[in-house]
């Protein structure tokens, strides 16, 4: 099996929603399930998985990743490298396509998020090259920071493997995208190469339902 074909699979495989349960655990957490308030459950995964970690963008600020970036929005997250020759410029030459069909709404109602995986090579300068290159738009913010920041980022929210030797190895990283309705407690993700309509649309349906519909640009 190619890299590629067992990459896919393997972040196909990592594609559910955050605080999703492992599988055969669902019974045994039934026996032990204690209702939460919506603002306890929030608090609780915004804890677990969305940490309020310090970047810096592709303009120079310094944000935080929960507080600024988060919540109370839609967004989407994926991961990339500059250097990248395999799976990051291909995911992000799609993601450009689902900006575009996102129309307008991006930057408004959706809030796109790119974060370097090589903060020690990907200065502020070089990610804004970076995403000069492809033609990002307004509302499409890439990122840079700390590497221990990044790294507890990339594992709460999910884009790690369970081998160590391969979750170390930057060229096999899952070019997922996940997306999500922060106050909704809503998360999702595809993969990054999917058709582009169908990852628009996917991340569409986070919006409120009278107006999930892709508004064209």
């Amino acid at each position: 099996m190619s890299q590629l074909s067992r990459r896919n699979l393997l972040g196909l495989a990592a594609a559910t929603p955050l605080a999703a349960l492992l599988p055969g655990a669902a019974e045994a957490a039934a026996t032990r399930f204690t209702p939460e308030m919506p603002g306890s459950a929030r608090k609780r995964i915004q804890e677990l998985h969305l940490p309020n970690i310090p970047l810096v963008t592709h303009e120079g600020r310094t944000v935080h990743f929960y507080d600024d970036l988060v919540k109370d929005k839609v967004v989407t997250l994926n991961f990339f490298y500059a250097k990248c020759d395999e799976i990051c410029p291909t995911v992000t030459a799609n993601l450009v396509k689902v900006q575009k069909l996102l129309g307008d709404q991006v930057g408004k109602k959706i809030f796109m998020y790119s974060f370097t995986l090589k903060p020690q090579e990907d200065t502020v300068e070089v990610i804004r090259h970076y995403r000069e290159q492809f033609g990002a738009r307004p509302g499409w913010t890439f990122l840079t920071g700390k590497f221990e920041d990044i790294e507890r980022l990339r594992k709460g929210i999910g884009f790690s493997y369970p081998d160590p030797a391969i979750d170390k190895d930057k060229t096999q990283h899952i070019g997922n995208v996940r997306y999500g309705n922060e106050p909704m407690m809503l998360w999702g993700a595809c993969p990054g190469m999917a058709h582009a309509p169908f990852v628009a649309e996917s991340v569409s349906w986070m919006i409120h339902p009278e107006t999930n519909r892709i508004q064209k640009p």
